[in-house]
C-alpha cells in the first residue's frame, strides 16, 4: 500500500508538472520577477540582453562575474527552442530597453526538444527575433550555434552537419542585413565538428574554459554592433 501511494504521488506530480509547463509553454514566468525589478537603464548604460538556452543560462552560473561586471542581462532558459524564445522575446528583451541583444539559439531545435524542426523553421524564428529587435531600435548580435556531435539526451539525430548548415544561414542573414555575426563554432569545434573535449563535459555545454573562449569573441561582437550606425 505504501509503495502504491508513493507511485501514485509521483504520477500526480508528473501530471501537475506537465500541465504547468503546457500552460506556460514559453516559460514566461521564469524571469517575470527579475524583469519587474529592473529599473530603466541609466543614460550612460549600455544594457545588453543575452537571449538563449541552457548554454546562455549556464554561462551566468559558471562565470557570473562576466555578467555582474558588465551591463549584461542573462535571459537564457535551459532546454528552450527558438519558437519558445520568440514568444518571450518581447517581455524578456524588448521591454527591458537594451541597446543590443545577443541571440544564441538553435541547438535544442535540432535536438527536437519541442518536436521535429527543420533548418528553415529555425532560421525563420531567429530572423523574426532579429526583426523584432531592429524594429525597436535594438542592435542585434547573432551567434553561431556551438558544435554538437551527439545529444546525450536524444541520440541518433546526427546534429553535426545540421549545425553547420544552420550556422551558414545565420551568417548569410547577418551579412545580408548588416548584423554582427559571432563565430563560436570555429574555435570550439574538433575534427568531427563536435565540441572539443577540453571545452565541455558532455559534448554540448561549455565548461569555464569554453566560456572563456566565447567571452572575448562576444565582447568584440558587441563593440562592433554598438559602433554600427
Amino acid at each position: 500500500m505504501i509503495v502504491y501511494k508513493r507511485s501514485l504521488s509521483i504520477i500526480l506530480l508528473c501530471i501537475v508538472t506537465a500541465t504547468s509547463q503546457a500552460q506556460d509553454w514559453p516559460n514566461l514566468k521564469r524571469y517575470q520577477n527579475e524583469n519587474a525589478a529592473l529599473t530603466s537603464p541609466k543614460l550612460d548604460e549600455h544594457r545588453i540582453v543575452f537571449m538563449g538556452n541552457s548554454i546562455t543560462e549556464g554561462w551566468g552560473k559558471k562565470h557570473p562575474e562576466f555578467f555582474m561586471n558588465n551591463a549584461y542581462i542573462n535571459r537564457g532558459i535551459g532546454g528552450q527552442t527558438t519558437p519558445q524564445m520568440l514568444l518571450r522575446f518581447r517581455q524578456d528583451v524588448i521591454d527591458l530597453n537594451p541597446v543590443a541583444v545577443v541571440i544564441l539559439a538553435g541547438t535544442n531545435d535540432i535536438a527536437e526538444n519541442t518536436g521535429p524542426s527543420t533548418i528553415k523553421m529555425i532560421i525563420n524564428n531567429v530572423i523574426s527575433m532579429a526583426e523584432l529587435a531592429k524594429a525597436n531600435n535594438i542592435k542585434v548580435v547573432l551567434c553561431s550555434v556551438l558544435p554538437a556531435f551527439e545529444f546525450p539526451w536524444r541520440q541518433g539525430l546526427e546534429p553535426a552537419g545540421k549545425v553547420v548548415r544552420l550556422n551558414a544561414l545565420i551568417k548569410k542573414y547577418a551579412n545580408d542585413h548588416d548584423i554582427v555575426y559571432v563565430d563560436y563554432f570555429t574555435p570550439m569545434a574538433n575534427s568531427s565538428n563536435g565540441l572539443k573535449d577540453e571545452l565541455g563535459d558532455d559534448g554540448i555545454h561549455p565548461n569555464i574554459n569554453g566560456y572563456l573562449i566565447m567571452e572575448p569573441l562576444i565582447e568584440e561582437g558587441i563593440r562592433k554592433s554598438l559602433e554600427n550606425k
